[in-house]
């Protein structure tokens, strides 16, 4: 395990992904979420493929033990990045960022609901204070009972990357469930092909054509999340996941001083108090989580036979 490595991995991914949404909301006035989730896919696929290639493991990531499981992780990743990248036409970088970390706050409850997760008090009472960070970014673009045209297109856009945030966060169930009998390439691979697919049935919708410009950017976009997702992979088999997951949320830093310098976007007060709350829950979740697996790990020593 190298833990520096790998929490320089992790800021690296971040900072791709982050670049990545930029270059997505740089296109977002002309370019529908559905076309925009078919370059990022589509153009993550060759990257993947070379790199699995460079490490032997092509075999391994087309092997799919699970077809199905790949279908409703595909379906709810797809979702999420389309409501995502719609969002980024509605709202400044930092504010669908942070209407984004609701994703593993929920996520916590889903796997409660649906895998049986023993969830307790500590954790329900984090995922209740993330939660309430996330009403807080939301609420000036809720209030609109006596808001104009772009105060109902705000709402709107918050709404889209809320609902986004839950197809996240059902996506991460999905991918515990398909961890216990798929190798990590296979997931990453069969994500991108069926987010590739999925996204052509959007086309009806009303794709258009990019300018040339439009489609480098959205191109090159595609590249960075293969990217993104490499150096996000290799960062997990560097160091312990309770050690590199709360560098997550250095993409507030990155998304602040991106839509502060290239979109001139100027974060509101609001925003970023309920930011430092759903970041604060976000943290202690995952401090439980390290402290769980500690004692599991010690109890595990307790009973194995010494001699």
């Amino acid at each position: 395990m190298r833990p520096l490595r790998g929490i320089a991995l992790k800021l690296a991914s971040v900072l791709v992904f982050i670049v990545m949404s930029s270059m997505i909301k740089s296109t977002a006035a002309h370019v529908p979420p559905g076309q925009a989730v078919f370059f990022r896919s589509f153009f993550a696929i060759p990257v993947i493929v070379v790199w699995l290639a460079m490490r032997r493991e092509l075999a391994t990531g087309f092997r799919a033990a699970s077809p199905i499981g790949h279908v409703w992780r595909g379906l709810m990743g797809t979702l999420a990045m389309g409501m995502g990248f719609a969002g980024l036409g509605y709202l400044p970088l930092p504010e669908v960022t942070a209407i984004g970390y609701a994703a593993p706050l929920l996520t916590v409850i889903f796997a409660a609901m649906f895998l049986g997760e023993e969830v307790r008090l500590f954790r329900i009472s984090a995922v209740g204070l993330g939660l309430v960070g996330v009403l807080i970014v939301l609420s000036p673009r809720l209030s609109i009972v006596s808001g104009d045209t772009a105060s109902h297109r705000e709402a709107f856009g918050a709404l889209l990357v809320l609902f986004g945030a839950v197809c996240a966060a059902l996506a991460q169930v999905f991918v515990r469930k398909l961890v216990q009998t798929e190798r990590t390439p296979a997931i990453v691979f069969y994500f991108s092909l069926t987010a590739t697919v999925l996204s052509l049935a959007t086309i009806p919708f009303g794709w258009v054509m990019p300018t040339l410009t439009e489609g480098l950017i959205l191109t090159a976009a595609g590249l960075l999340g293969g990217v993104g997702q490499i150096l996000l992979t290799s960062s997990y088999r560097e160091a312990d996941a309770s050690l590199v997951a709360p560098f997550d949320y250095a993409s507030m830093i990155f998304a602040l001083l991106i839509g502060y310098f290239v979109f001139a976007e100027v974060p509101t007060w609001t925003m970023l108090a309920g930011a430092t709350l759903v970041i604060a829950a976000g943290v202690l979740i995952i401090w439980r989580e390290r402290q769980l697996g500690l004692e599991r790990a010690k109890g595990r020593k307790a009973m194995t036979p010494q001699g």
